[in-house]
């Protein structure tokens, strides 16, 4: 029994300096991943300074910035591996071991990767536009980045939203702020009874004192639609597009409270029961 205890205590004796080395060997890795984590930061953080010094599209400059540091990421754990001991051999079976596994999970990045190659290139949006998407994604918001992999956008109501950039890309985007002026339509329906001529000129009244509405673009009052219950008429007219939303409220308003008084009726859906009493 003493000759095995004593066998047992010689080997572990014999192993202390392999624990030791090896514990030795991640406090270093881990000290070398903290360094060359911040000098990655610190390199990215020139690159984009740089890159917007030099007037460089933002988003280019954020998708450069992303992707700049997948790789720098990449060759520090690489480098960090083989030091410490993970043979370069090591790394590349064990690379094309998972490769197959790797692949079929990174569908969606490479997707989404493309997906961002082609934003930057075509520019269908650009960081700072207001974008609506279609189809499944159903969102919209103000662009804040557009990174390797997803676009971050932010709603008006300031939650974020990050979006894949295979989606956008494969999605209908609606760039609400491409364009410096945005036609504003209303349309409004008011009952038969009521003077359609009255209600126009109220329409070009209000067109016309609106210091928002461009009086140099042209100018629509029109009778869109003669309709079961009532008679639909609207306007046309240019804004900025940054104020778009507040002239459209405020119209809205404006037309509802000239109409009250002018004695313009808006009529809303009703039914009229007849009954007859005759047996």
């Amino acid at each position: 029994m003493l000759q095995y205890l004593d066998k047992s205590v010689a080997y572990f004796g014999d192993q202390i300096p392999v624990v030791v080395g090896f514990c030795l060997k991640v406090v270093l890795s881990i000290v070398a991943f903290y360094i060359g984590r911040k000098v990655i930061q610190w390199l990215v953080g020139v690159m984009k300074t740089s890159m917007i010094k030099a007037s460089i599209d933002l988003g280019v400059t954020q998708f450069a910035g992303s992707i700049t540091k997948v790789v720098l990421y990449a060759l520090l754990v690489f480098n960090i591996s083989t030091r410490f001991g993970v043979t370069e051999a090591s790394v590349a079976a064990l690379i094309g071991t998972s490769g197959l596994t790797l692949g079929l999970g990174l569908q969606g990045g490479l997707t989404n990767l493309v997906g961002g190659i082609m934003i930057l290139l075509f520019k269908p949006y650009v960081v700072g536009d207001y974008i609506v998407v279609g189809g499944t994604a159903g969102v919209e918001g103000s662009i804040l980045k557009i990174e390797m992999f997803y676009t971050t956008l932010a709603t008006v109501d300031n939650k974020t939203i990050v979006v894949p950039n295979g989606t956008l890309s494969n999605s209908c985007v609606t760039n609400v702020t491409a364009k410096d002026n945005r036609k504003l339509e209303i349309k409004v329906s008011i009952s038969y009874e009521s003077s359609i001529k009255d209600a126009k000129d109220i329409l070009e009244k209000l067109l016309k004192e609106d210091g928002s509405i461009m009086s140099d673009e042209e100018l629509d009052v029109f009778v869109d639609e003669l309709g079961e219950s009532a008679v639909v008429i609207g306007f046309r007219a240019w804004v900025h597009t940054e104020e778009y939303w507040k002239t459209k409220w405020r119209m809205n308003e404006k037309i509802k409270l000239s109409f009250d008084e002018a004695g313009i009726k808006i009529p809303y859906p009703q039914l009229d029961v007849h009954i007859n009493t005759e047996s």
